[in-house]
């Protein structure tokens, strides 16, 4: 195989050195850095190689993956903060030994491809003001510490009903993934929907009021790995091929940690066996 690979050379983890250790590990037949937002979904359209491999974060993968031809297969190099797609795949650190095809289901949401989760509410909030407001002023990637801040105090502070699940009812807020962790908070993974995987369709977990009480909830379950499906006030659909939401006002929506802007209306579906992944 001979891939095209797609670097992020912003991400926290991508040097030079190591761009020239993985090109030579891949053998790759071009290596295209990205240069701007958006820029690496042109790329993928465009790319070479018999496969892609993407080295960088959650963002550049998800943009790779809304530019991936369809039929070419998918390789990562985990060089952003979290990780959480490579990490939840059990992606190899060596890049050459990914060599098997895992075929997975993909989200998307309003046409937009995600790889791993999608949400309206806190998740999306909390994207909004620590991504695309503090960071786009002064050029900082907040730790996971500052995202656990932020979530509890959004969730302390309460949240009333403000969404239509279609099939479900009435919400505060909607976390949508195609596989059992949500994201990491450091080592630990966060799992919002225990029954589901890569190889299924959606599930869907909604709060249909967050305050105090519910948040402590929240927050203990996912801290002792639980999950949160079953949680008391919580609405729940498995393996979806899609679902609906009409929110009250337009909110943010986010998909795989990426700021989508303001939605009145999402429509989360399935491609059920949408992507070859490379794995060991």
């Amino acid at each position: 195989m001979r891939p095209t690979l797609i670097v992020n050379p912003f991400a926290s983890r991508v040097t030079e050195r190591r761009v020239h250790e993985v090109e030579s590990r891949l053998g790759a037949v071009e290596t295209l850095l990205t240069e701007r937002p958006g820029h690496a979904t042109e790329l993928a359209r465009e790319a070479r190689g018999d496969a892609v491999f993407v080295f960088g974060g959650d963002g550049v993968v998800n943009e790779v993956l809304n530019g991936l031809p369809a039929g070419k297969p998918l390789g990562i190099v985990a060089g952003g903060h979290t990780n959480v797609f490579a990490r939840a795949l059990g992606v190899p650190r060596d890049p050459g030994a990914a060599v098997r095809e895992r075929r997975i289901t993909l989200g998307r949401v309003n046409g937009r491809r995600f790889a791993f989760a999608a949400g309206i509410g806190v998740d999306s909030e909390t994207v909004r003001e620590l991504e695309t407001m503090k960071r786009a002023w002064d050029g900082r990637r907040r730790g996971d510490l500052a995202y656990a801040r932020v979530v509890a105090r959004r969730l302390l502070g309460g949240y009333e009903p403000r969404v239509e699940v279609e099939g479900l009812g009435r919400a505060a807020l909607v976390l949508v993934s195609n596989d059992a962790v949500f994201t990491y908070a450091g080592r630990i993974p966060l799992r919002i929907s225990p029954g589901a995987r890569f190889e299924g369709g959606l599930d869907v977990w909604a709060l249909e009021r967050a305050g105090p009480a519910a948040a402590a909830r929240f927050l203990a379950r996912l801290a002792t790995g639980r999950g949160l499906t079953g949680m008391p006030g919580a609405l729940s659909a498995h393996d979806a091929d899609s679902v609906r939401v009409v929110c009250d006002l337009p909110l943010p929506l986010q998909a795989d940690g990426e700021d989508l802007g303001d939605v009145s209306e999402a429509v989360f579906e399935a491609e059920r066996a949408a992507l070859s992944v490379l794995v060991a």
